[in-house]
């Protein structure tokens, strides 16, 4: 269902949110010229608050189709959202993917900007990240598109994993990494190995660009 009108609303909705949103906590973004004007890609970042999602949203350029938790597309407020911007639920429980993998698939062959966070859910520590899910190398690697790492700074600030309201005296930096080819690793098999070593070269990006730890590596070249 990701349709011309789908667009349409997911653009409007931002439009409407971007000067409140930018106005009243965006301090800085960086990078934005990262982000390629077409073409499909992954916008990988760390994730600390639901409004991690509005932030990059507001700021980017193009309309970004988020893997989203189930619960997002249960919830009284924003399952309507989620259906009229056409992000793509992730059932977390479920072992089988074949369904989001589908949805993916879909999504690259009509060049859209995926939005994943690959530690899967918020982390609620200050300074570190979760260890990272490996789909968005496997994503990458099948369908031959580029990862962008994004860090979001003080997100959590303004909404806690906890907080039931929003803090309007906090502010929020968003920076935008070049993005990362992978080019090198086409050819081979995609196994567990590799999708391990390029889910960590992003994450080094991402622990970069976002200030947060990242102490989960396998592997010592990154």
């Amino acid at each position: 269902s990701h349709s011309t009108a789908t667009s349409i609303i997911y653009g409007t909705i931002r439009r409407i949110l971007r000067p409140f949103i930018q106005g009243i906590w965006i301090k800085k973004v960086t990078g934005l010229h990262n982000i390629p004007r077409r073409g499909s890609a992954i916008l990988a970042m760390n994730h600390q608050s639901f409004f991690d999602f509005l932030t990059l949203s507001v700021v980017c350029p193009r309309n970004i189709h988020f893997l989203a938790a189930e619960k997002f597309f249960y919830h009284p407020v924003w399952k309507h959202i989620m259906m009229v911007t056409g992000q793509i639920k992730v059932e977390r429980t479920s072992t089988d993917k074949a369904g989001v993998h589908q949805l993916v698939e879909t999504h690259v062959q009509k060049n859209t900007l995926l939005g994943i966070f690959p530690e899967g859910t918020r982390s609620e520590s200050k300074t570190h990240m979760l260890k990272a899910y490996t789909g968005i190398a496997k994503y990458a690697l099948t369908h031959r598109i580029p990862i962008i790492p994004v860090g979001i700074i003080g997100a959590d600030d303004v909404l806690s994993k906890t907080g039931k309201k929003v803090n309007t005296a906090k502010v929020i930096e968003i920076h935008i990494g070049e993005a990362l080819h992978f080019d090198e690793y086409f050819e081979k098999e995609i196994s567990k190995e590799t999708c391990t070593l390029v889910t960590e070269k992003v994450m080094k990006k991402i622990s970069n660009l976002s200030n947060k730890i990242y102490t989960h590596y396998e592997f010592d070249n990154n």
